[in-house]
């Protein structure tokens, strides 16, 4: 019994790391905004205007978001998700992974809640990778209006050239990630 009352210490103690950390990176990133704002006292006007417009988006998004995430944790039972993008799921998952980010429309952020979401129930670190960057990168709106105004030609090129490129960062993003898990 031991061990298991060691392991949850030693998370907590991770837990109180990371939390720790985090609050020096938003002391810090505050502190740089602060002197920023100081020392182009101009621009201070606008920036503050924009960061009040975005905190309003996202205070007023956020909640809609986290209802959807939990009843997507009560819903969606982790064996689905293990099956089509987990471990096992192979390019059925890559393939699944790049429409799941295609197809949502909103700003980016939203993504990783749902990202997170589907880690803790087993997906694939690649698969979460292909799908926060095929929600950045291809939208199926974004490909119409591409498709307008730069051709199709072009449209089809970078497409097939940003979905290998997602793979592959994905997969190599996955190796990296196993390898420093291991060396911990």
């Amino acid at each position: 019994m031991k061990p298991v009352k060691d392991n949850k210490s030693n998370e907590k103690i991770k837990q109180k790391r990371f939390l720790i950390r985090d609050y020096i990176i938003m002391c810090v990133v505050m502190a740089a905004a602060a002197i920023t704002l100081l020392i182009f006292s101009d621009k201070s006007g606008s920036v503050l205007s924009v960061s009040k417009n975005y905190s309003l988006e996202i205070i007023l998004i956020l909640p809609a978001i986290m209802i959807i995430i939990g009843l997507f944790s009560v819903w969606i039972p982790k064996e689905i998700v293990i099956k089509y993008i987990g471990k096992t799921s192979g390019i059925k998952g890559i393939f699944l992974s790049i429409v799941l980010g295609m197809l949502p429309m909103g700003p980016l952020y939203i993504a990783f809640p749902m990202a997170v979401a589907l880690l803790k129930k087993g997906a694939k670190i690649s698969n979460i990778i292909i799908f926060i960057s095929a929600w950045a990168c291809i939208k199926l709106p974004q490909e119409l209006v591409e498709i307008r105004f730069m051709g199709i030609e072009f449209t089809l090129l970078r497409l097939a050239l940003t979905i290998i490129f997602v793979v592959i960062m994905g997969t190599i993003i996955e190796k990296i990630i196993r390898f420093t898990e291991k060396k911990d």
